[in-house]
């Protein structure tokens, strides 16, 4: 008869599997020292995270070596204070941007890459530009092209549908840093529009989300990014009419062993 497995190697292996807090034990009424210590400098990366510096001129360096047409737009929100308080303002283009951008309509790709500092510009910093590299020759591989890629600071998720309509893009993917999490304070996420335009709410888009070291790898974001793109042109949707099937491509793609 099997012995039963004691609840100290089942923690043991559960923690092995996940980055959750689980099973940290207990000093009387509280956490053990290390667990709180560990908690506490969780929480202060990811409050970091959510105040550091958007490196633009990285970004927009970074993209004009790849060959890229690169734009830099404001949303409406001036600083932090007013981008944490007022989610609204980030929705929404300064009119210096947006009339930049309306100058440039018509111009536009298929597909135009906004890629925003969202609510961790930490995550932008790091993962932004090689998520780029590795999508830029899988959306050629599908027939999409890409040249231009819009720099936005003060971002939130749907300023991508105003930039995607003053340049009469087809498609917006909006590159953006998600809230931190405890285990995660530099995730990445894509969130793609078709006919993108003012007024789109999230039932609308696409997202494909914890893109980070520990999480999606760019190659595997870049091959689903590039296959929602494709489908959501070719089909004229995105959103909930849109499922994600890429993982069934991938594996009808593989060669049978």
């Amino acid at each position: 008869m099997k012995e039963p497995t004691s609840p100290t190697r089942s923690l043991e292996a559960l923690r092995q599997l996940t980055p959750a807090r689980v099973g940290l034990g207990r000093s009387g009424a509280s956490m053990p020292t290390d667990a709180l210590l560990a908690f506490t400098l969780d929480h202060a990366r990811a409050r970091d995270a959510v105040h550091a510096a958007f490196d633009v001129e990285h970004l927009v360096a970074g993209l004009a070596g790849l060959g890229l047409q690169v734009s830099e737009v404001y949303s409406q929100a001036c600083n932090r204070r007013d981008y944490l308080r007022r989610p609204d303002l980030g929705r929404m283009l300064d009119p210096d941007s947006r009339g930049a951008l309306e100058k440039q309509g018509g111009s536009a790709n298929q597909v135009v890459i906004v890629i925003g500092d969202g609510l961790s510009p930490a995550a932008v910093n790091v993962h932004a530009l090689e998520l780029v590299r590795h999508l830029a020759p899988r959306l050629a591989e599908v027939g999409i092209r890409c040249g231009h890629v819009v720099v936005a600071s003060g971002a939130r998720v749907a300023l991508g549908d105003e930039i995607g309509a003053a340049l009469g893009a087809r498609m917006v993917v909006m590159l953006i840093g998600e809230r931190p999490g405890l285990s995660a304070p530099d995730s990445l996420g894509a969130y793609l529009t078709f006919a993108p335009r003012i007024g789109l709410t999230d039932e609308n888009r696409n997202c494909v989300s914890n893109i980070h070291g520990a999480g999606l790898s760019y190659d595997e974001a870049a091959f689903k990014i590039a296959w929602l793109v494709r489908e959501g042109i070719a089909r004229q949707v995105t959103g909930v009419a849109l499922k994600d099937e890429s993982r069934t491509a991938l594996i009808a793609a593989r060669p049978i062993d």
